[in-house]
């Protein structure tokens, strides 16, 4: 398969994009920028030959059979529903976009033409969490009842300096950090856990540094009858990355971002493991999406329809429906 990037900006660099040009059956032929030089620059480094700045001309090209698009959240609609008209398959940065009622305009479009959508949750395809999962189903803490997660940062010189920043700016990323980063550990949750029933919480802009929000906290119920609650907040003197699922009879701790140990802590078994992520962190991402190519009868974790799930979470924790 051909693939076309729209954007390549700075998760295209290591993150996703040698993963798509190493994963065999993927080809990346063709990427777009309007910054010509900047797009010139990407594109002979990473060996790719075909460029454009007009997004258009990208997802028309007869040539190209597949788009990601790596742009911030705020364009994920305008670029999905052109994509979607022309029948292709395609893989979309997460969040699905910046607001829920965008999120389901994007995943019905896919639906309604029958087409392939991919939300880049990779996490759900990652070994480290893969074995957090295998231990859940084998129930080796008994029975579920809660889930715990706290992350917390100190701001970055760019918050400090206000500097122009995608992720706080209100009319991209409402909720700042909180629609980057804890979009990964909740629809990591639901993943483990199954999908939520109901959600509710409480954000804020502590600080005054930028114009979204930068401190939530939250409390959920999955329809298993698994309670949850959750505290990101962006303003802190100390980077805690910590979450804890409590069964019946142990616990599973883990950070969603840092490269921790996992550790298992139950009546019968007691285990800590330490699983590094691959360098180019959404390889297995890519891989499952070539698999499921290769094979429909193959299910990719990280769909449209489970990132519509994680944005419909984040909607009712900030209060948005």
């Amino acid at each position: 398969m051909n693939w076309g990037f729209i954007g390549c900006g700075s998760v295209t660099e290591i993150k996703s994009g040698p993963a798509y040009q190493q994963t065999e059956g993927f080809n990346v032929v063709a990427v777009m920028r309007r910054n010509e030089e900047k797009l010139n620059d990407y594109a002979k480094r990473h060996n790719i030959s075909k460029t454009f700045t007009d997004a258009d001309a990208l997802i028309n090209d007869p040539e190209i059979d597949a788009i990601y698009i790596a742009t911030p959240p705020d364009t994920h609609k305008y670029y999905a529903l052109k994509i979607a008209a022309t029948g292709k398959p395609c893989c979309i940065e997460k969040p699905l976009s910046p607001s829920y009622s965008e999120s389901l305009e994007i995943e019905k479009a896919f639906k309604e033409k029958g087409l392939p959508l991919f939300v880049a949750y990779y996490r759900r395809s990652l070994p480290r969490f893969l074995k957090v999962k295998d231990w859940l189903d084998n129930k080796l803490i008994g029975e579920i009842r809660h889930i715990n997660s706290h992350l917390s940062k100190p701001p970055s010189l760019i918050d400090i300096k206000k500097e122009n920043n995608w992720r706080t700016e209100v009319n991209i990323a409402p909720a700042g950090y909180f629609d980057d980063l804890a979009s990964h550990g909740l629809d990591l949750f639901t993943y483990f856990l199954g999908d939520i029933e109901t959600a509710k919480g409480i954000s804020l802009n502590q600080q005054g540094l930028y114009t979204a929000k930068d401190a939530v906290t939250a409390s959920w119920l999955h329809k298993n009858g698994v309670t949850g609650s959750g505290t990101w907040n962006f303003g802190c003197n100390d980077h805690i990355d910590k979450t804890t699922i409590y069964g019946s009879s142990g616990t599973i701790e883990f950070s969603v971002f840092h490269e921790n140990p996992i550790v298992l802590k139950s009546d019968t078994k007691n285990e800590q493991l330490t699983i590094e992520n691959p360098k180019h962190i959404q390889q297995f991402h890519v891989e499952n999406m070539r698999n499921y190519f290769n094979d429909n009868t193959q299910i990719h974790p990280s769909t449209g329809k489970t990132a519509l799930h994680t944005s419909w979470v984040m909607a009712k924790i900030l209060g948005e429906i």
